[in-house]
This record gives structure tokens, C-alpha cells and sequence, in this order.
């Protein structure tokens, strides 16, 4: 400053202090005591809402709370979490609890930061406080000791037989409730339950081999029922195993059979049988040939192949085809063993050297006999000529209606008024024609003024039309011919029915012709006109050039 204060240089700064925040203020609880209340059995509910205070910067490991329940609950039925906002504490249930098991809880809450307090803080790193939780009781449903409950018996139990008891407990201990017991599923209705005391009764025989059984287990539910406000509802399964017994007989499997007539040829016939019981009242099985009828073990005989299965094949060379029922024994290994005497249809055929039957045999493997053979035969004859007569009928038919004469005569049949043509030889002089009917009429008053029978045949006659007979509205079966009979004769005489175009009609062309007069043609002519140039014409006009040129002979 040059030594003096007055004249020195002089300059301004700022300086920008941060101030990094400690957790050197321990969170502290608003209440030493929370009250709370849960209903009991409920789950996810909160049931207290614990809050706190902390003047460290909000969000940050120093704010931040952590609570623990240190006393108070040693199932762990709740627990705290917490708001992510507030950072309150908010107690929930996490397993239900039991109003009869314990009616309220008390529990000891302590809540610190993220972050350990800091160093030379006089303070309590911790708070701590109490929470009461009050459980409310609610009516409960009852509850099967035993679910599902499992039962043993041998089928074939009979009808109105005690099973068991299969009764139900009421939670509620403290209130004096009554249990109603009902029937919710049973499949075969074997069951009954008694209403009071849940004693289950048959009421029909139990058979394992029932399509209700699901590995030799029948199962049914029961509802138990109390009547608190409102009632509650508990279920319970009760599952009956049946042991199996020998109650079934084996049957004989295949029922039917194929066999070549001859011993030498084809092959035998593996049979074996089936038991709707289970081991060891099944197989293994012992398959015989009956003593009676003694033509079985005559013709047939069964050898063992193991405990299941048996063959049977021909005992004697050659036996004549058709359809033999072979009776065999079937035991099975029950204690005590059954029997069942099964027929085995048994077909013998003609084969051929490969063991196969043949279609000969075939026929006569399926039971058609000689005689079916000449049903069926005439059967087919018959089915033919059925199809022939009515062919032959149909075709009669349609020619009689071809040939069917008509009500009206022959000559009056408009049918037959076109006549066809097919010369054009003739001359004018041999045909006496009315041309002015080929003539367009100006006027209808000459129509009019003809006598009666003249008239035009190509338009409707302008008269009054003719009246034909009405026919009564209920005629008698009598008059029928009659009325048809007039009517036709009323159609013949009437002028205005058609057809008035009988005759072909032709177009008015004028009264002018572009041919020219043909009065020159006249036979009487004097001759003086030469009419040499017809012969040019051609052979169509030879013969007129005949007539008129003098060309011809006479």
C-alpha cells in the first residue's frame, strides 16, 4: 500500500461455504404409546400408523427411519414398514390372528436412522415407543379336526352301515354356537350323513370296481354349518379306501375265434381273461375243457402257456367247417377262487397252405349256410324283378299317354291345321283363292254388314262371346258328364274362342305391288306378246314357257 491507507489498491471477493449435513439429530417418535385394532384371521391389513420426527435433511440416510419390533410378538404376526414419504411406520399383519388364542398384543417399537448417529452427540441414537393391538372377534366357521379323513373298509359294505363320525369343532370357544352337517358332493349317492352329529351311514353296497373309484378311493364332502351372525360355512373331505375282495369272475378273452378245418394247417388260438379284481384275486388263471358236452374235450384240446395266457387248438386231424361254441373253464386266484364257464365262438374254415382261410370258408365262417345262401339268392331275383316291372310299367304308361286319343274330334284338332308343303307346281288357274282376306281392312264396317258364316279368320270377331255353362258348387257325381259334354259343345259353336288364326295370317304389304299387273298371263290372251325371254328363267319357269312361248309340243 505504499505505506499510506489512503492511496492503496484494494479488491472484493466472495466465498460460497457448503455445509455437508451429519446425522447429528436421532429420529424421535410423536407418542410413546399407539393404539391399534385387527379383526382376527385378517391378513395385509394396518392396523396402527407409528409417526416421527427428524430435523437431518429429508430422503437422505439421516432422515431416513428404520423401525423394529423388539418385544411382543414372538410368532411374527406383524411387522412395520416404512412410507417412503412421511416416514411413518405403518404396522401390518402378516399372519392371522387368533381372538381365542390371544385377544390383544403388545408390542415394542424402536426406530433409528440409515445412518449411524454421529460422533460426541449427546443424544440417544434410538426411539422407542409402545403399540396395542386390540383383536376383534368374528364368527368363525367350524373346522375339521381330521381333512381330508381317511377311512378303510373291504368293499361289498352293506347298505345302512355306521362309516364313522366325521364331526367338526367351532373355533369360537367363547360363544356357544350350533353345528348342522349336509352333504355337498358324493358321486355314486352311497352316503348319508346324520344332520346333528355328523355320523355317516351307507345307503348302498360299496364295489371297487365302480367307475366313482379313483385308485380304490371313493371320495365325498360334508358341509359343517353354524348358526352365528351371519353363519359360516366349514368343508371336509372324508375318503374311503376299499380293500378289494374276490367278488368278480373272469371272463373269457377273445369271445370269438378263427380255426382251419384241418389240424396240419393254421395256426392255434392264444385265449386269456380278464378279472375286474386286482391282484391276488386275479390271475394267474387255470383254463379247462368242461366234461360236458363231452364232444368239447373230444374235439379240443387247451395247453398252458403261462400264468395268463393258454392255447387252444383241434385235438382230432380234420373237423368240418362252421361254427362250433367251445365251452372253457376260466378259474382265477382269489381266496376263495372263482369259476366262470365262458363260450368261446369258435370258426373253422377250409385253408389254404399259408394257414388262411379261404374265401369259400369265409362264407361259410360267417354262417351263411346253403340255404341262407338261396334266400338271399331269390331275395335279389325278387329285388330285380320288381325293378323290371316297374320299368316295363312306367314305359306302358308313357306310351298310352303318347297314344291317349283326344276328347275332341281328329279333324277339329288344332294341332293339324298346319299343313307342310313341298312343291310349288300348280298354276293360278286350277286354285280359287280369296285374296281380299289377305288384305289389311280400313274400316270393320264390311265385317260387320257380311251375312252371318262370313267371316275373318285372323282376328277375334267383334261380336258377343257365347256363354258357357256354370258348373253348381257341389255337382252331383252324375252331372259331371253332362257338364263336360255341354261345355264342349258350347267351345265348338262359340266363333270368338280360338283359335281364330286357323289359317295363316299374313302382313298387309300395300295396296300396290312392285310385280306388276300378271293379267298379261291370261290363257285367252291374243298371243301377240312374245313370250320367248321365259325361256331365260330357267327350268323352274319350263313349263310356263311352254304354255305361253310355243316352244312345247301340243
Amino acid at each position: 500500500m505504499e505505506g499510506s491507507l489512503n492511496f492503496g489498491l484494494s479488491n472484493t471477493a466472495t466465498a460460497l461455504i457448503s455445509i455437508s449435513d451429519i446425522n447429528d439429530n436421532p429420529p424421535e417418535l410423536d407418542a410413546k404409546m399407539f393404539l391399534g385394532e385387527v379383526p382376527e384371521n385378517a391378513v395385509g391389513v394396518v392396523v396402527a400408523n407409528l409417526t416421527v420426527r427428524d430435523k437431518d435433511q429429508p430422503h437422505t440416510p439421516n432422515w431416513n427411519a428404520v423401525y423394529r419390533i423388539t418385544g411382543g410378538d414372538p410368532l411374527g404376526h406383524f411387522a412395520i414398514r416404512t412410507d417412503e414419504i412421511t416416514n411413518d411406520g405403518r404396522v401390518i399383519v402378516v399372519k392371522p390372528v387368533d381372538y381365542e388364542r390371544n385377544g390383544a398384543f403388545m408390542l415394542m417399537v424402536v426406530v433409528s436412522n440409515q445412518a449411524h448417529l454421529a460422533s460426541g452427540i449427546p443424544s440417544s441414537p434410538s426411539s422407542s415407543a409402545s403399540v396395542t393391538i386390540t383383536v376383534l372377534d368374528v364368527n368363525e366357521a367350524p373346522v375339521f379336526p381330521s381333512n381330508p379323513k381317511v377311512i378303510r373298509f373291504e368293499e361289498g359294505v352293506p347298505a345302512d352301515t355306521t362309516l364313522a363320525t366325521f364331526a367338526a369343532l367351532d373355533p369360537d370357544r367363547f360363544i356357544q354356537q350350533t353345528i348342522r352337517y349336509s352333504k355337498l358332493s358324493d358321486p355314486a349317492n352311497w352316503l348319508k350323513i346324520n344332520r346333528t352329529n355328523g355320523r355317516i351311514t351307507t345307503m348302498a353296497v360299496l364295489d371297487r370296481e365302480s367307475p366313482y373309484m379313483k385308485k380304490n378311493v371313493y371320495e365325498a364332502t360334508f358341509l359343517a354349518v353354524d348358526n352365528g351372525s351371519p353363519p359360516a360355512t366349514g368343508t371336509g373331505t372324508l375318503q374311503i379306501y376299499l380293500i378289494d375282495v374276490n367278488d368278480n369272475v373272469p371272463v373269457l378273452d377273445p369271445q370269438e375265434a378263427l380255426v382251419c378245418e384241418r389240424s396240419r394247417h393254421g395256426y392255434p388260438v392264444n385265449i386269456t381273461a380278464t378279472d375286474l379284481d386286482s391282484e391276488p384275486n386275479a390271475g394267474p388263471y387255470v383254463f379247462e375243457l368242461p366234461s360236458y358236452p363231452s364232444s368239447a374235450r373230444r374235439n379240443w384240446t387247451i395247453s398252458r402257456l403261462n400264468g395268463n395266457y393258454a392255447q387252444l387248438k383241434l385235438r382230432i386231424p380234420y373237423l368240418e367247417a362252421g361254427m362250433y361254441r367251445v365251452p372253457i373253464l376260466v378259474t382265477d386266484s382269489g381266496n376263495p377262487p372263482l369259476s366262470n364257464t365262458s363260450v368261446l365262438k369258435v370258426k373253422v374254415c377250409p385253408c389254404d397252405e399259408n394257414g388262411d382261410c379261404t374265401v369259400i370258408g369265409a362264407v361259410t365262417v360267417a354262417g351263411l349256410g346253403t340255404g341262407a345262401i338261396i334266400t338271399i339268392l331269390i331275395c335279389i331275383i325278387i329285388l330285380l324283378s320288381m325293378v323290371l316291372f316297374f320299368v316295363v310299367w312306367v314305359k306302358r304308361r308313357e306310351k298310352e299317354r303318347q297314344t291317349k286319343p283326344l276328347l275332341i274330334d281328329p279333324e277339329d284338332d288344332v294341332r293339324d291345321n298346319i299343313l307342310k308343303y313341298d312343291e310349288e307346281g300348280g298354276g293360278e288357274e286350277d286354285q280359287d283363292y280369296d285374296l281380299s282376306q289377305l288384305q289389311q281392312p280400313e274400316s270393320l264396317d264390311h265385317i260387320m254388314s257380311k251375312p252371318a258364316g262370313v267371316r275373318r279368320v285372323d282376328e277375334r270377331p267383334v261380336i258377343l262371346e257365347s256363354q258357357y255353362p256354370v258348373r253348381p258348387t257341389v255337382p252331383h257325381p252324375g252331372d259331371i258328364g253332362e257338364f263336360i259334354i255341354d261345355g264342349l259343345r258350347a267351345a265348338d259353336n262359340d266363333p270368338t274362342a280360338p283359335p281364330y288364326d286357323s289359317l295363316l295370317v299374313f302382313d298387309y304389304e300395300g295396296s300396290g305391288s312392285t310385280a306388276g299387273s300378271v293379267s298379261s298371263l291370261d290363257s285367252s290372251s291374243s298371243g301377240e306378246q312374245d313370250y320367248d325371254y321365259l325361256n331365260d328363267w330357267g327350268p323352274r319357269f319350263k313349263k310356263l314357257a311352254d304354255l305361253y312361248g310355243g316352244g312345247g309340243e301340243d
